[in-house]
């Protein structure tokens, strides 16, 4: 009890301070749920309340899913991390670096040093950047009359690298690349793929791209934070029949099929509807496949969707096959060598394998990092580390 006790004052003083708007919030071990519960409003105003079963946008939550589908056609024998990723989508033969702008302001750009590869594409270390943190990559958008990622068109895809594959870590849309590859080689969907070998699996029955009518009865709004004004529903919903499932951020679902999902990773990929990874598939994807590259600071190019962010700023930080991993311990009582990360509207999860504990945070507000709701994330993390 002392747990529950200690969390639900958390996150009940966060809405009640006004931090969030509503808060999802769950902690599963190996064997099952710790905790779960909710609290505010799913919209502001709109007298429902957050609950366990709501429906969440969990944006780059998306990610650690989208790779876990190519790591089971790593298995397979069916992708390689290390060969050339145009042997299966051809476009990403043809990618070439962003040098700079001629006087013209057109872009600049030469062929990479070598060829982008999967594992490239799973550790963020391919050269492909998000517009949101990449003014580069922004400015290239306007020059090119490009959608940004969000509108889930093939042409937000067409940006180019900002250093050679191998050479940096910079976050972007490489995991919508590794998407395109499950679907090449799978000939599905990859939500369709998605459902068949994992979503199933799993019993992850309110998670997909699409919102059935039952989940969408039960989704959440997604929030801004109006000064003088308090919480306005942005209206985002993103397209519900795009032209790419976006495996990079596309993902509805609940803080309760996202534990069924990271208790997987907890349980070395063994789920209650079979196996879905091998446990030597988990190992790989727990540790640092990106060599001496380290993540930094993402700098907000677009401040209506990001803070700077940066996660424990001062402690090394590396990328397994979609997870960052902390090197070293962190404040909140969390060892070195757990695997995390998070989603545009304020949404974060952890797993620690040494301790067989993982959470699961959700709200639904944008700019991510908010200087309200992170701090609320981090206190509930180390609530559950006082209490274990």
């Amino acid at each position: 009890m002392a747990l529950k006790d200690e969390i639900d004052g958390i996150l009940s003083s966060g809405v009640a301070n006004g931090d969030v708007p509503g808060v999802v919030a769950g902690v599963t071990n190996g064997e099952g749920v710790v905790y779960e519960n909710g609290f505010g409003e799913r919209t502001a105003g709109g007298g429902v309340a957050m609950s366990p079963d709501t429906v969440v946008w969990m944006a780059s939550m998306t990610k650690a899913i989208t790779a876990t589908a190519a790591m089971q056609l790593v298995e397979r024998g069916k992708l390689s991390l290390d060969s050339p990723a145009g042997d299966v989508v051809p476009h990403l033969a043809d990618v070439e670096v962003l040098t700079g702008f001629d006087g013209d302001g057109k872009p600049v750009t030469r062929p990479p040093a070598r060829p982008v590869t999967l594992r490239h594409l799973l550790t963020h270390s391919s050269g492909f950047s998000y517009e949101i943190w990449n003014q580069n990559i922004l400015r290239y958008q306007e020059a090119m009359d490009l959608p940004q990622v969000t509108t889930c068109q093939n042409a937000a895809l067409l940006t180019p690298l900002t250093f050679d594959p191998g050479e940096g870590w910079d976050y972007g849309i490489s995991i919508d690349w590794a998407g395109k590859m499950v679907e090449a080689v799978s000939g599905q969907k990859l939500g369709d793929f998605m459902a068949k070998n994992i979503l199933e699996p799993l019993g992850m029955t309110s998670t997909g791209f699409k919102l059935t009518p039952d989940m969408e009865a039960r989704r959440a709004a997604i929030h801004a934070r109006v000064p003088d004004v308090g919480y306005v529903d942005t209206g985002l919903v993103l397209e519900q029949d795009p032209e790419f499932q976006m495996g990079g951020g596309g993902l509805y679902s609940t803080i309760g099929d996202y534990m069924k999902f990271v208790r997987m990773i907890l349980n070395k990929g063994a789920a209650d509807g079979g196996r879905v990874l091998k446990p030597e598939t988990v190992a790989t994807m727990s540790v640092n496949q990106m060599g001496d590259n380290r993540v930094k600071l993402l700098k907000a190019a677009l401040t209506d969707f990001s803070n700077d962010a940066e996660f424990f700023p001062g402690i090394e930080k590396t990328w397994g096959l979609s997870f960052m991993i902390n090197e070293q311990d962190a404040p909140t009582g969390r060892p070195a060598g757990s695997l995390a990360w998070a989603g545009l509207a304020n949404s974060y999860f952890w797993i620690d394998p040494k301790n067989d504990i993982a959470g699961v945070y959700a709200t639904q507000l944008i700019p991510f990092a908010d200087n309200k709701s992170l701090p609320l994330n981090l206190a509930f993390e180390t609530a559950v580390y006082r209490n274990i």
